[in-house]
């Protein structure tokens, strides 16, 4: 170990910011940053995420001990400590700063550092159990479990990554459980009602996605008023009336699985009582099970089968949707929901585990022992033919993650088939595959080995004499014959 005393110059690792940080956008896209609630970016550096905050209308407060150290920092419903941890070279101070913050935190304390994969980045030599830069700072690089486990440890909560590097601890077991169900059950949303009739339409629409009548809390609070003339029995009745019994039995089917989803993924991360379950999933399980021990026991065979590899094999075989090859299933993020519930529950897992990144259009799911990869194609709807931008793999029987990027490279990795990776009734799928079968016949898939990078792609298509216009293939101009 390195014996040398040195104390970095921390100052120089605040950035300036011109957009919110990747944290803060993403609380804010979680919906845990807004209008009702505090924040305190504590370790605001130069400001930034207090700024774009605070022009979004929020309540928020910096403190910073080098450049926002005059007013103390206030306790608040949710705290970002974001780059802090990994710039603190003495082990001792970074336990006692997320302490520190999370004494600060009412509600949630959002954690975010660097990645062990962004080692390339950084030029430096090995200092204590990190790296010592040029620049005479300090990193330390986190793994994604690892800043998970150390976030549970220091608090003494049940975490959750809500992205790769970024870690929610909530201070009550209810709101994570509450941020779990917006993730996993599908988001009631409710028309617009400004009358008794419109009102009640909104809820026949509710009742056939959801499979079940709604509460009167569940309800927007200016619906529910507006519905609050009638006695349930009555309301119950019109709605039973009007709504279509076959979108109602599929709602039942949706919600039911939806419920598995959660009690599967929470026995993964730690299962609850009852009464801690968002109101919704509690009614939920008073409509579609037995009883609570019921709905936990189905739950617990279902994440049982996802140990089971013939079983997972199976459900990728009988999947109506993804693209399945020697190695692993294909699925475009529209097509997730249609997947088997054992895999969905496969990927959420991984969620959970590591953090879902942001932007990412096809997930991978491995047949064989247990790793998901989220990659990302940003032009998929509008490239024939498009390139893989970057991989982000969570192996779940090690926590081992892996991030590949790649931006700039000269010869991206594409994706032919797009319509394999879709739904069969994606809208877009008729479109995909007619540019397919058109370049089938024009013979571009004589030699798969060559086409899956973009310069061996590009080959074959002078090759062929052919070249794109949007989804269509057409001769090249120079190789058209005559007529």
């Amino acid at each position: 170990m390195n014996t040398v005393t040195w104390n970095s110059d921390r100052r120089l690792t605040a950035v300036s910011r011109t957009s919110l940080s990747v944290a803060a956008k993403q609380a804010v896209i979680d919906g845990e940053i807004n209008s009702s609630v505090s924040v305190l970016d504590y370790g605001s550096g130069r400001g930034g995420d207090v700024r774009g905050l605070r022009e979004m209308r929020f309540q928020v407060q910096g403190w910073d001990p080098f450049y926002a150290p005059d007013e103390p920092p206030r306790p608040a419903d949710v705290v970002l400590l974001t780059y802090v941890l990994n710039v603190i070279e003495d082990r001792e101070e970074r336990s006692q700063t997320l302490k520190r913050a999370w004494e600060l935190a009412n509600r949630l304390l959002v954690v975010t550092t660097r990645l062990t994969w962004e080692r390339s980045k950084i030029r430096g030599e090995e200092y204590e159990d990190g790296i010592l830069t040029r620049r005479r700072t300090f990193q330390y690089l986190f793994s994604p479990a690892e800043l998970r486990s150390y976030v549970e440890e220091t608090t003494g909560v049940r975490c959750v990554s809500a992205a790769p590097g970024i870690v929610y601890a909530y201070r009550n077991e209810e709101d994570r459980l509450r941020y779990l169900a917006r993730k996993i059950v599908p988001h009631a949303e409710w028309l617009a009602s400004d009358d008794t009739g419109s009102a009640i339409a909104a809820v026949v629409d509710y009742t056939e996605r959801r499979g079940r009548l709604p509460r009167l809390e569940e309800m927007p609070e200016e619906m529910a008023k507006l519905l609050s003339h009638l006695r349930p029995n009555e309301l119950q009745r019109i709605v039973k009336k009007s709504a279509d019994p076959e979108k109602v039995s599929e709602g039942v089917k949706r919600s039911t699985l939806s419920t598995l989803l959660f009690l599967a993924v929470e026995l993964f991360n730690g299962r609850g009582p009852y009464s801690s379950l968002p109101l919704s999933i509690q009614l939920d399980i008073r409509a579609f099970f037995s009883s609570y021990k019921e709905a936990c026991r189905r739950a617990d065979r279902l994440l049982l089968k996802l140990r089971d590899d013939s079983y997972v094999r199976g459900a990728m075989q009988a999947s109506r949707v993804g693209k399945l090859t020697p190695t692993a299933l294909y699925v475009h993020r529209r097509a997730v929901p249609q997947m088997p519930a054992v895999l969905r529950l496969y990927e959420h897992c991984a969620s959970i585990a590591a953090g879902r990144p942001a932007s990412w259009t096809i997930v991978k799911l491995r047949h064989q022992g247990r790793a998901v990869s989220w990659l990302d194609y940003p032009e998929f709807d509008t490239d024939p033919h498009p390139k893989l931008s970057s991989s982000y793999m969570v192996d779940l029987t090690t926590l081992k993650t892996s991030f590949k990027s790649y931006e700039g490279s000269k010869n991206r990795p594409l994706l032919h088939r797009k319509h394999e990776f879709l739904a069969p009734d994606d809208p877009d799928a008729p479109k995909y595959r007619r540019l397919t079968w058109a370049e089938m016949r024009a013979g571009l898939y004589q030699n798969p080995h060559l086409i899956g990078t973009e310069e061996g792609w590009e080959a074959e298509l002078r090759r062929c004499g052919r070249e794109l216009h949007g989804h269509r293939l057409v001769r090249r101009k120079d190789t058209a014959q005559p007529s």
